[in-house]
């Protein structure tokens, strides 16, 4: 039988017992900490490694980017208009600069930068900061500078690294066209804006190795990416067709006083290749926020605050502008020629369609009469283009009709943008659709009033009046280039359709030729070459000015075989006349002759005319477009 535990015994067992059962809840805290640790370094190591390793990168290693260049561009015929130049962009690591030299490197690095000595030595002295910048993209002369003063002074922490800035090595030459970059390399406007993604390379980068405090080490190392240049241009624009192009159109922009710019563009009428535009005067891309327009530039300066600011804005903005492209304008008279052939061909006339053009035409209680009120009287389709006359043309269009001249004007592309590869396009033009379109907007319309459409939809409709009624899509861009030089890829002619048909336009060549033999584009013959035309001198209906007019020509050479067309517009000429006749027309004979002989297209004999070459401007028809009130 066993013994009973005694009373001291069974004291000694309950302290025992609980003295277990505290080590085993300690025991079991423990292993669920080293279970939490164990699952936790398994995080850190394994799945958390990539990120801790990444810090332990970016505070051992100072990356500093390589800009690349931007691809380059080319004019068709090889001329170079866009490319790089080497600069410098200078920072401070204020933390790497001798404490006892801070106000010694702020005055002498203001003297150089041209900057300001407080603001120098306020950055200097934020010894936190390991980078600021000093200068965007200086010169060779002034990173010299800065570098000899930094050595003969023993002044450290200042760094220059090389860089890249666009360059336009022809300066204004096609500058509304090829557009410019910001300082950080982006395009802003025209090509550069529109090939931005394509222009733009791929940076490289330097790493070097740095202490804790962000010091470049002493025995350090680095390792770099070299930067890839970006795919390159070539443009259709043939650089001796622009320089025609510009030199005739500056000349006309000073001789006949153009108060609102003025606006060339010459094409391809087979293919819609644009081989030149321009928009005159012009600017330096190379120093684009400069205005180049001295009147502009005056008008400026003489205003202050917020005024002169908002004053500056708006003229870089609009010198900036490619108003070929990007501005709507009442056409005038040479819109006669797309009335015509959507007239001829849905044979609501023929080319013997006569029509009567007296003192004035009433249409729904309006008056409309001829320029300077001349009566032209009886005439045939063909007469009253070459007349420019208002009043048969009102005729023309009420027999087309207001659902078929619609449907015309949005076959020629008038209605909606060209799709051509620059930037800000309008998304489209201004004009009225058959259902708000009564008899007086009808017969404004059919010659060239009461709508608004750009200078190119103009152009590139007439290119579709003479080239067989085919309307191509116009483009600037003929080739992608790689870096060395290599084509990437070719950009082919595009027909959007078929306007009109091909007797159609052969009538219309024949028609346009007899304005510039024997009606008002007389100031457009070429000798030895056949050239068709149109004269246009348009009021600018939306004008404060009532006498502001556009003056414009269109012009196709040779006619007989289209190959060349050249649109000129002066906006607001302020000389002895404002017809487009006698001031536009001469232009597009110029640029037109030396193109033809550029190309190598022979002269050959043209049919006589009966006017004498020495006529004068005065026996000229005048024409244009204007109305009474209702």
């Amino acid at each position: 039988m066993s013994e009973s535990p005694k009373p001291a015994d069974a004291l000694r067992t309950l302290p025992e017992r609980a003295f277990r059962a505290r080590a085993r809840l300690v025991a079991g805290v423990f292993c669920l900490v080293c279970c939490g640790l164990a699952v936790r370094l398994l995080f850190l190591q394994v799945l958390g490694g990539g990120w801790y390793t990444d810090r332990a990168l970016g505070q051992q290693l100072r990356d500093t980017v390589v800009p690349a260049d931007r691809g380059r561009v080319y004019s068709a015929d090889g001329v170079l208009l866009a490319a790089n130049s080497s600069c410098w962009t200078l920072r401070a690591s204020p933390r790497e600069m001798p404490e006892d030299k801070l106000a010694l490197a702020a005055k002498g690095l203001a003297e150089i930068l041209e900057l300001d000595e407080g603001k120098l030595l306020e950055k200097f002295s934020d010894r936190r900061s390991n980078d600021c910048l000093l200068r965007y993209r200086v010169d060779r002369v002034m990173a010299d500078a800065v570098r000899d003063f930094c050595e003969a002074n023993g002044i450290t922490g200042i760094r220059i690294d090389q860089d890249s800035k666009r360059w336009y090595p022809q300066g204004e030459f096609l500058a509304s066209v090829l557009g410019f970059t910001n300082v950080d390399n982006a395009g802003v406007s025209g090509l550069e804006l529109k090939y931005d993604d394509l222009l733009t390379g791929e940076n490289g980068v330097v790493l070097t190795a740095v202490n804790a405090w962000g010091y470049t080490l002493e025995q350090s190392y680095e390792t770099e990416r070299f930067p890839t240049e970006g795919d390159g241009l070539r443009l259709t624009i043939d650089a001796n067709i622009q320089h025609y192009l510009e030199n005739a159109l500056g000349y006309a922009v000073k001789e006949h006083h153009v108060a609102a710019r003025a606006v060339g563009i010459v094409m391809d009428v087979n293919t819609g290749a644009v081989l030149a535009m321009s928009t005159t005067p012009a600017y330096d891309p190379n120093q684009p926020r400069v205005l180049a327009d001295k009147a502009a530039r005056e008008a400026v300066e003489g205003l202050s605050g917020d005024e002169r600011a908002a004053a500056l804005q708006l003229a870089q903005q609009t010198q900036w502008r490619n108003k070929a492209v990007s501005d709507l304008y009442e056409p005038g008279s040479v819109f006669k020629l797309i009335t015509c052939a959507a007239a001829l061909d849905t044979g609501a006339v023929s080319k013997n369609s006569s029509f009567y053009c007296g003192e004035s035409i009433s249409v729904a209680g309006t008056r409309f009469h001829c320029a300077n009120h001349k009566r032209h009287g009886a005439q045939t389709v063909t007469q009253a283009l070459e007349n420019s006359c208002n009043q048969s043309f009102i005729q023309i269009g009420a027999r087309l009709g207001k659902e078929a001249f619609c449907d015309y004007f949005a076959a020629f592309g008038l209605r909606a943008p060209t799709g051509i590869d620059l930037p800000a396009e309008p998304k489209k033009s201004l004009y009225y659709t058959a259902d708000r379109m009564g008899p007086v907007e009808l017969a404004s319309c059919a010659f060239g009033q009461s709508s608004k459409i750009s200078y190119l939809e103009m152009a590139s409709a007439v290119c579709a009046v003479v080239n067989g009624g085919r309307l191509m899509q116009p483009y600037v861009v003929s080739d992608i280039l790689g870096p060395e030089g290599e084509v990437i890829d070719h950009l082919s002619p595009v027909c959007k359709r078929q306007v009109l048909k091909e007797e159609t336009s052969r009538t219309m060549r024949e028609m346009m030729e007899a304005v510039v033999l024997y009606g008002g584009g007389r100031n457009a013959r070429i000798a030895g070459y056949r050239v068709g035309g149109k004269s246009g001198t348009s009021q600018k209906l939306d004008s404060a000015d009532e006498k502001a007019r556009i003056a414009s020509f269109v012009a196709v050479a040779p006619i007989d075989d289209p190959q060349f067309l050249c649109l000129v517009c002066l906006d607001e000429p302020h000389s002895w006349t404002t017809a487009g006749g006698s001031l536009s027309a001469p232009v597009c004979a110029e640029v037109l002759e030396q193109t033809l002989v550029y190309k190598g297209v022979p002269r050959a004999a043209v049919p006589d005319t009966p006017a004498s070459d020495a006529e004068t401007s005065a026996d000229l028809p005048e024409d244009g477009d204007s109305f009474d009130g209702a």
